[in-house]
């Protein structure tokens, strides 16, 4: 009788404390992220609280959203590279920077209704102690990035980029007029610091996605749509003519150019434009597997000795290579065409999740803004804005799930 009485409160106990470990792993993930110390630990909570929640049981669930498909065919080629690459050991480390994508299948498995107020907390209380330290860092430490943990002005214009995407989604979904108003502040007080970075490729993705969002979300109101674009010029306007830093990375950009076709390529662009070069000679000599996950750059290494009659061999002592500031180059050094048609598959599923679960405009944005970054820089690198864009996914599908049409106002947005 005692037995029979007390196992459905163990279970139920079991139960709530399984909820709860669930809560705080998503609530620690969203802080945790921005401290590669912290996020570690994160990282390896998620798939524990993932497994002891049954998550196991509802993996094929969780295989019916495309990206999920997309993630693991991408990361599946990565591995199958290693086969082909001279060393698997620096294959093996390109691979990890790859597998970090699939942290968002145990994260969108503990999503429900009643832990999205914990995950979007975590998301703002992470997001919004960045963003006040970087504008410490840059006002009152006149410093890009955030040194003390270890975030690149690159990192930290990629953050501000992404949250200027969702925020002017956000307020056009809004239907609260307070709540438009103050989402429009934030997203032109992102906009402005963004302009004081030293980010320039990153700032033209940001406007350039933000462009295609608004055109996507008023394509149907053209009144509305001039207005707002019109609004969006000014703004940009006035921020550029104001901006010391942009000028300063347009006068850079310039002399880099100049500098360039005299044969000169230790500067920012122009060691860009000697990766891609070398990059592009090395996919066109093995066009359809590459050569091998992790030997892009070690090919780097010892093809300037003698490309272009040693046009680039000294630029080692520029900088070493890590990567090729690209990644349709990066994918391609790595595993050819196979791995270019699995990084696009990659991104097609991405952009279809967001798709079928109503969020189209908001998906174009981002997959927008992610190849547009990966013109000049290799996503996976920032590593917290990995993280931080696959969360807002996760939240984003969750929401639409749990309120579809009723808290969201999507029913004039093309599926």
């Amino acid at each position: 009788m005692s037995t029979s009485v007390t196992s459905p409160n163990l279970l139920q106990s079991a139960s709530t404390w399984r909820d709860m470990l669930a809560k705080i792993a998503l609530l620690f993930f969203g802080i945790a992220l921005w401290h590669k110390g912290l996020s570690f630990y994160g990282y390896y909570l998620l798939p524990v609280a993932w497994v002891l929640d049954g998550g196991l049981r509802r993996f094929r669930q969780t295989l019916n959203e495309p990206f999920v498909i997309g993630m693991l065919v991408l990361c599946f080629v990565l591995a199958l590279g290693i086969l082909w690459s001279d060393d698997p050991k620096l294959g093996f480390k390109v691979w990890r920077r790859y597998f970090a994508f699939l942290v968002f299948i145990p994260y969108l498995s503990l999503l429900n209704k009643e832990r999205l107020p914990w995950a979007i907390g975590g998301l703002l209380a992470g997001y919004l102690g960045v963003l006040l330290t970087g504008i410490h860092q840059w006002i009152i430490m006149n410093t890009q990035g955030i040194p003390t943990l270890r975030l690149t002005y690159l990192d930290f214009s990629a953050m501000l980029g992404i949250g200027i995407i969702l925020t002017l989604y956000l307020a056009d979904i809004s239907k609260n007029k307070k709540t438009k108003s103050l989402l429009w502040f934030l997203a032109i007080l992102l906009l402005f610091i963004q302009f004081n970075q030293n980010a320039r490729g990153i700032l033209i993705a940001t406007l350039i996605s933000s462009g295609l969002l608004l055109l996507l979300l008023h394509k149907k109101e053209i009144r509305t749509l001039l207005t707002v674009m019109a609004s969006l010029i000014i703004v940009i306007a006035v921020f550029a003519y104001t901006s010391t830093s942009f000028h300063e990375r347009m006068a850079q950009a310039e002399h880099d150019i100049e500098l360039s076709k005299l044969g000169q390529y230790d500067t920012s662009l122009g060691y860009r434009l000697a990766l891609w070069d070398v990059g592009l000679h090395g996919i066109a000599e093995r066009p359809l597997l590459g050569r091998g996950t992790g030997m892009a750059g070690s090919y780097f290494d010892k093809t300037i000795e003698t490309y272009k009659s040693g046009l680039y061999k000294e630029l080692l002592k520029f900088s070493p290579i890590y990567h090729y500031h690209n990644d349709w180059i990066e994918v391609g050094m790595h595993l050819g065409a196979l791995g270019l048609a699995a990084y696009a598959f990659f991104l097609q599923s991405w952009f279809r999740t967001l798709r079928i679960h109503r969020l189209t405009p908001l998906g174009a944005a981002f997959m927008c803004f992610i190849v547009l970054l990966g013109l000049t820089d290799v996503f996976v690198i920032f590593r917290q804005n990995l993280y931080l864009i696959l969360i807002i996914t996760a939240i984003g599908v969750t929401w639409q799930k749990a309120y579809g049409l009723t808290s969201v106002q999507t029913e004039n947005y093309p599926v």
